[in-house]
């Protein structure tokens, strides 16, 4: 049975990629789909958990989370000086991801205006006061075509898929423009989700002192809604997608939807939007091999229509994402918690 760096075999994959399919679904049924025991199943993630390797969490629509659209940003550091820059970056709650890279720019974050949050004074003075940054390039995200939670491994067979999504929570079949306030029980269901997506209703209502049917209506409200949308969290390199790729596009704008929407459906990508900048689309890929990126490049990216311009970096370090930080490929500690104490109200 093959096995992977970080100690993962055969097995273990493929629970990860039904999680993925549905991460809230009962490890009973998981575990027959896959043709195992959900106390071998259980064993496994237990494992993976022990390790700090996996984690089931819930991504919160950005609506709920944030006054306006995200920005990515670019970041040049003064000789030496890398390091202590995304050591303070890691302090700024906004700061989503945080990845340092090679190429032109030492540094790549995402940055979510959260509530009370001034964007204009978050990007013109509180990074650049940070000692060892020599320049700073700020993009607005306009447009979403993938985010990293529809990322998935594509190793199970096609009954195996249609049974697991037949499992899954029922969720939008696309992201909302937006969503109403949250009452009070709602709020905090949503926190729990977050910490822990394969929360039971059960315990739900036990940490908020409400009745079990109480606590199940508002979990699949807050999911059916798309409030929140629960997944696995696990470094691509755990899973045999060692190299993270950060490609800049130059686009002629009337190809822009179409070059948009084909590398958001591609089996590679973790995260591509429309940007506001001077490359239109920003997209992370994820690759088992340097044979496997230069084929991306040549096949895939060398057909694109109105492609005037490419810029790629590699990520050295993955050190945050989801708000959960991370040192080789291990997740770290609990997310930030105040990243969702102002959303109710």
């Amino acid at each position: 049975m093959r096995e992977m760096e970080h100690g993962l075999d055969d097995a273990d994959l493929d629970l990860v990629a039904a999680l993925q399919i549905a991460p809230r679904a009962p490890l009973n049924t998981v575990a027959e789909i896959l043709g195992t025991s959900a106390s071998t199943a259980g064993r496994r993630i237990q494992r993976l958990q022990q390790l700090r390797l996996l984690r089931f969490i819930g991504t919160v629509h950005w609506s709920l989370l944030t006054t306006g659209n995200p920005y990515v940003v670019w970041i040049k550091c003064r000789p030496g000086a890398t390091v202590d820059v995304a050591t303070a970056i890691r302090k700024v709650p906004q700061a989503q991801s945080l990845i340092t890279t090679t190429g032109d720019s030492d540094i790549y974050c995402t940055l979510y205006p959260l509530p009370g949050t001034d964007p204009r004074r978050l990007l013109s003075r509180t990074l650049p006061e940070i000692p060892g940054i020599a320049s700073i390039q700020s993009h607005l995200v306009l447009r979403s075509a993938r985010e990293a939670f529809t990322w998935r491994l594509d190793r199970l067979t096609a009954r195996q898929t249609e049974e697991l999504r037949r499992q899954a929570d029922a969720l939008p079949g696309a992201a909302p423009a937006g969503l109403g306030p949250l009452n009070e029980i709602e709020f905090r269901t949503l926190r729990l989700l977050v910490e822990d997506s394969r929360i039971s209703a059960a315990r739900v209502a036990r940490e908020l002192d409400v009745s079990r049917s109480t606590a199940y209506r508002t979990i699949q409200s807050l999911l059916e809604s798309g409030a929140v949308r629960p997944r696995v969290e696990i470094e691509p390199a755990v899973l045999g997608f060692p190299i993270t790729a950060l490609f800049t596009l130059d686009v002629q704008p009337r190809h822009i939807p179409a070059v948009l929407t084909a590398l958001g459906e591609h089996s590679c990508a973790r995260f591509t939007v429309m940007t506001a900048g001077p490359a239109s689309i920003l997209h992370h890929g994820v690759f088992t091999d340097e044979d496997h990126l230069s084929r991306f490049v040549t096949d895939d990216l060398g057909t694109l229509p109105g492609l005037n311009g490419l810029n790629t970096l590699i990520a050295l370090s993955v050190l945050r994402r989801q708000w959960i930080d991370r040192d080789d490929d291990l997740l770290l500690g609990p997310r930030a918690h105040d990243i969702l104490s102002p959303v109710h109200g």
